[in-house]
């Protein structure tokens, strides 16, 4: 399995994170044919290599070339072509960051709708109308969404109803579908982020003069662990926060993993450190299948069951991978029950506070565990009671387990009239069967 860390130690932006992934070794022609079937603006992509405070490292170059049929949409019927040569920025007082506009700004020549793909809904059906690989277009529907809902939000309107700026747009495309094709190019599975740093200061764009992060950034960036680097001026955008906020499995430091590449991408500002996004790849597909989880526990005296049940639910429903009640002795011999919550790094603030909140606990406990688990592995399986899904566990490669999805079992059970583990057993030997072991 291929692991990504995006080390933002100088904060990220969108055009950032794709020259890392193109540094790191994704194929640029494989990305440019895939972006060159859409329907958008034509354009060209390229990188080249520049020197940031002694770190080597590649500065996306895009550029758009707008043609005569183009113009000739637009209200003033322009007859001539241009081009303009767009080097990105995560540092952006060039505004190239500000992507998004709301219904009732004052607009120029964006008014005479320039571009196609303008409006949120647009892109996304867009996305989900193309060819692209299905990974591509669920991680890209994935951003545009964030980023939206954060834009939408800051603005009071509905999300598909946020307009991206005309060039904006353009680069937003080109940037967050660019690097999904990146992530596929590379065979990245799952992307691990460090702590992101903001900048501080202010920013014009669009709506005016701004404070940093920007205000649709900070929303994006709710949840996200953020790096405490001091540093005057926009390291991260919303694009970039999009990226890390969507995309990322989990949030830490570099795992201990042997290291199979690195990647640099540039930002267009100069600072007095490097002012790159550092991309890593690990193949952990020879490792051991290891993961980290967080561990919350609580326990408490004076609860009663229907409110335990009702805490379970929402736990549940908050992501956590398991939560249970261990019946425990407290002090004064008073009985009680301990809770016990697993859950994935990114989750555990959220489901700490519910603790605090939903439970009459005055502090919940928290610690880091490693589980080796199994591949895993959902097939339909054809049985003498019809389709039933089961989940295969793999170790190296090996069938270790097949656990049969309890609610076609039931279901199954209750039609064909038959005892619960006969359609448990059928379902086992079916699956062995057809799974060729």
């Amino acid at each position: 399995m291929k692991i990504l860390y995006l080390d933002c130690q100088s904060g990220i932006s969108g055009d950032m994170t794709l020259s890392a992934l193109i540094d790191l070794g994704a194929n640029i022609n494989y990305i440019r044919e895939q972006l060159k079937a859409l329907p958008i603006d034509p354009f060209s992509l390229d990188v080249k290599q520049v020197d940031k405070r002694g770190i080597s490292s590649k500065l996306l170059d895009l550029q758009f070339v707008e043609s005569a049929s183009v113009e000739l949409d637009n209200a003033h019927s322009h007859s001539h072509s241009h081009s303009h040569s767009h080097s990105h920025s995560h540092d952006q007082e060039d505004h190239s960051h500000d992507h998004l506009h709301t219904h009732g700004h004052e607009h120029t020549h964006d008014d005479h709708q320039h571009h196609f793909h303008r409006k949120a809904s647009t892109i996304l059906d867009m996305i989900k109308n193309s060819e692209l690989p299905v990974r591509v277009k669920e991680r890209s529907l994935a951003v545009f969404q964030v980023i939206a809902e954060a834009e939408g939000k800051v603005h009071g309107m509905d999300p598909k109803d946020v307009h991206f700026h005309e060039v904006g747009a353009m680069d937003s495309i080109i940037d967050v579908i660019g690097v999904c094709l990146a992530l596929e190019s590379l065979d990245v599975s799952k992307i691990i982020a460090s702590p992101v740093p903001t900048g501080y200061g202010k920013v014009m764009i669009a709506h005016g003069l701004y404070p940093i992060p920007a205000p649709a950034t900070a929303e994006i960036l709710k949840g996200v662990p953020l790096a405490d680097f001091h540093v005057k001026g926009e390291l991260t955008t919303p694009t970039g926060a999009g990226f890390i906020k969507a995309l990322s499995d989990e949030y830490g430091y570099m795992p201990a993993l042997t290291i199979e590449n690195i990647g640099y991408g540039a930002g267009k500002k100069n600072f007095e450190h490097p002012n790159v996004l550092r991309a890593v790849l690990f193949n952990e597909e020879k490792a051991p299948q290891r993961e980290k989880i967080i561990v919350l526990e609580c326990q408490l005296d004076d609860l009663t069951g229907e409110a335990l049940g009702y805490t379970m639910e929402k736990v549940l429903a908050e992501g956590a991978l398991d939560v249970y009640f261990t019946p425990v002795t407290m002090k004064k011999s008073r009985p009680g029950t301990l809770i016990t919550v697993l859950t994935k790094p990114e989750k555990s603030l959220a489901l700490e506070n519910l603790l605090l909140r939903e439970t009459s606990t005055f502090g919940v406990r928290r610690s880091e565990w490693s589980r080796k688990i199994l591949e895993r592995e959902f097939k339909s399986v054809e049985t003498a009671y019809g389709k039933v899904t089961v989940k295969i566990g793999k170790l190296e490669g090996e069938i270790m387990k097949i656990s049969p999805e309890y609610e076609d079992v039931k279901k199954a059970a209750v039609q064909y009239e038959v005892p619960l583990v006969d359609v448990y057993l059928s379902v086992q030997q079916a699956a062995r069967e057809q799974a060729g072991n």
